[in-house]
């Protein structure tokens, strides 16, 4: 395997905005210790700073994207990160995912810039990895009762559409149903900065 080079790291500005207030909500619903896995890690900054600010938990990131798990390698390098895995190249259709348990996953802005049979394929996935108990933690912008939060997010759900006709601003409604059929309990949704949430799910 390649030696990662810091110097391939990616930057967002977003990550940097929300890595912090998705930290405080992580340490109230994450396990003490074991596996957490990533899904769609993008650059890798979220998972050097949760994995830095847990030390207690090994991180498994994943991105489907090459340009991506370089990232996630050269921001762990960068940082001398010991908990925090080589990055898998994993797809949520795709299966196997390469991994066959974990005691939490965390997905962070995936479900809108993906089609809705990626977050189908996400809660399958997660259910055959996790234990009774284990957490499945989203976070992003979704509608409420049919409508946006925020005129921001409605204009953000119509540039995601405008890229792509299978992306969007998701219902709420229709996650919590997705998760509950996938044997999925939801907890009381987290209204987060920026009109965002983070939705907090325990396989049953």
């Amino acid at each position: 395997m390649n030696t990662p080079n810091p110097n391939l790291r990616q930057r967002s500005p977003s990550a940097e905005r929300n890595r912090d207030p998705i930290l405080t909500v992580l340490r109230q619903v994450l396990p003490q210790s074991g596996l957490v896995l990533e899904i769609a890690s993008g650059t890798g900054q979220h998972v050097t700073h949760f994995a830095s600010a847990l030390p207690a938990l090994t991180w498994q990131p994943s991105d489907p994207d090459a340009e991506a798990r370089a990232s996630v390698a050269g921001w762990t390098a960068h940082a001398g990160l010991v908990n925090v895995r080589a990055p898998l190249a994993l797809d949520v259709r795709r299966t196997p995912w390469g991994i066959d348990a974990a005691n939490a996953v965390i997905c962070i802005n995936m479900v809108h810039i993906s089609p809705w049979a990626a977050t189908e394929a996400l809660f399958a996935g997660a259910g055959r990895i996790l234990e009774r108990g284990g957490v499945l933690f989203l976070y992003g912008p979704y509608r409420r009762n049919g409508a946006h939060t925020a005129g921001s997010n409605a204009a953000f759900d119509q540039q995601l559409r405008s890229r792509d006709p299978e992306w969007g601003v998701r219902d709420m409604e229709a996650v919590v149903e997705l998760a509950a059929a996938a044997a999925f309990e939801g907890e009381e949704p987290v209204a987060m900065p920026a009109n965002n949430f983070s939705l907090v799910f325990r396989k049953r």
